[in-house]
This record gives C-alpha cells, structure tokens and sequence, in this order.
C-alpha cells in the first residue's frame, strides 16, 4: 500500500494536484484533522479490500499548528507506515493575487487581517513539512496542465522506486525555480535572440538548437555538464533522493536554455535515467 501525504500552501494547486492523482489511480481524501491521520491509515490496513494507493491531503486547515502536524506524521513512523510527502508551493505574491482575482477567502484569513498576512502564517505552520517533503512543486510559473503532467510523471507505475529526474529549462527574468536542486546558467553562449530569423523561434526548433549548438564553447560546456552529471546522478541516488530537478537557465528561458534542456535530457536517457522534459517560459514574450 502506497500512502502520499500531499500538503502545501493553499491556492498553490493541492485540488489540481489531487485530481491528477485520481485520474492515475489514487484514492484521494481531502481535508482530514492531522489527528485522524493514524486512525485512517489504521482503518485502511485493517479493511478487507484496503485501497493500494491513497492520498491525503493533510495542511493548515487539519492542523492549526506545526506542533499538530509533525506529531501526526510521528505517528505513522512509530507504527512503520511508509509514506512520501508532496508539498505544493507558489510566491507569496502569486498566492496573494490569486485569491483576489477569485475573490475567495483564505481559510486562515481572520477578521481585520490581510490576505498577505495570512499567507505568511500559513507558511510558517507548514514550514516542518515542507522541510520533510520528498518532493516539491511550485507552481508560481506553472500551468495547469504542466502541473498535471508534473504530478503524473512524478507518481505513475513505471519506475517508482528510482530517483524522478526532472530536466527544466527557465528565463532567469521570470526567477529561478524554487524546486530546482542544480541550477546551470548559459547565458555565457551566444544569443540566437539577436539574430532575426531565429528571434521568436525557440529551442525547440531545429534552426535554433543548431545554431546554440555550432559554437565550439556551447559544445564544450554541454560536454562538462555531462561529465559532472555522471559522477553526481549516482551520487544523488545512493543518498536516497527521490526527486532531483535539473534548471537550465538564460535570460529569457526560450533559446539557449530549451536547447541545453534539451541535450541534457536527451543525454540523461542514454546513461540509464528516465527524465522529464519541462520548458517553464519558452511561450513567453520575445527575449531569451
């Protein structure tokens, strides 16, 4: 039985979240009191037909404190449950104005208080959790459909016991990822954004990854990049990582960083791995 305890802040996609994973087969139970977590886990184990997959969604509105939260996951350590945590996260900002384009309540909000500052104390109660998550999402610059395709990758059948290896390639003007664990920047290589017939292309087209890619300096760094992934991956693995993402960075996040992206992720099948391939910003306006 396979136990998933997805929390995060709300307005971050923990619904989105859930529903991808009913859509692959989890039985999701949303919004239970951090108290009742062993029992449901216990109630569970104990049914004749017990579910193989389930998912609960355990945050803020369950557990009023950190305190709260922590000694429920406590719980099912003492009694041997094995369980993964998924955190969903957003900006403080992004969470901010997502609730006022929706006009919803925050369900921390209090009287004479301000979204802003409910959002910064639901943050610091899930602060515990979000340091134990195994994996991270943020879904600041994330659609939705990016997000279901992240959570279906993350959690199908094939290959669950390995390290998922997310390779994303970003516009280092819109922000460095907040889940990415190595951050490479080549924005050092030359910039196809000055040259007219490549400018609103991106590296997904062949002209433009074979432009980035002609320069012997552009060649030579993927070459580094892939020796250093060599040695580190295994690494990662041993240590137990259950999720490592990979961000490739250049300004705009729409030609050189979709096209080392690209490489690398292509280059992370032949060594035995099973990337998943994101473009964050390659949409997005005209600079790269």
């Amino acid at each position: 039985m396979k136990f998933l305890i997805v929390t995060g802040m709300s307005g971050a996609g923990k619904t989105l979240a859930t529903n991808a994973l009913e859509d692959i087969g989890f039985f999701c139970i949303d919004n239970i009191p951090a108290g009742l977590l062993s029992k449901l886990v216990e109630f569970s184990q104990q049914s004749e037909n017990p579910f193989q997959k389930i998912a609960i969604v355990l945050d803020a509105r369950g557990g009023r404190s950190a305190d709260e939260i922590m000694l429920a996951l406590a719980n099912l350590r003492e009694r041997g449950v094995d369980y993964r945590v998924l955190f969903l996260d957003a900006r403080d900002d992004v969470l901010t104005r997502r609730y006022q384009e929706t006009r919803r309540r925050h369900p921390l909000s209090e009287p004479a208080q301000s979204i802003e500052q409910a959002v910064r104390r639901e943050r610091a109660i899930l602060q515990p959790l979000y340091a134990a998550a195994d994996y991270k999402i943020d879904t600041s610059l994330t659609s939705t459909a990016q997000l279901k395709d992240r959570v279906t990758s993350l959690f199908t059948e094939s290959g669950a016991d390995a390290m998922r290896l997310t390779v994303l390639s970003f516009g280092f003007k819109y922000g460095i990822p907040q889940e990415a664990d190595v951050v490479f920047d080549v924005r050092c290589l030359p910039n196809p954004f000055y040259v007219p017939d490549l400018k609103e292309k991106t590296g997904m087209d062949s002209e433009v990854y074979d432009y980035v890619m002609q320069f012997q300096e552009s060649r030579e760094l993927l070459r580094r990049m892939e020796n250093l992934l060599e040695y580190a991956l295994p690494l990662y693995a041993r240590e137990g990582k259950s999720q490592l993402t990979l961000a490739i960075g250049c300004t705009g996040g729409k030609h050189r960083s979709v096209t080392f992206a690209r490489a690398i992720a292509e280059y992370a099948r032949r060594i035995g791995y099973h990337p998943i391939e994101q473009h964050r910003d390659a949409r997005r306006g005209y600079s790269s």
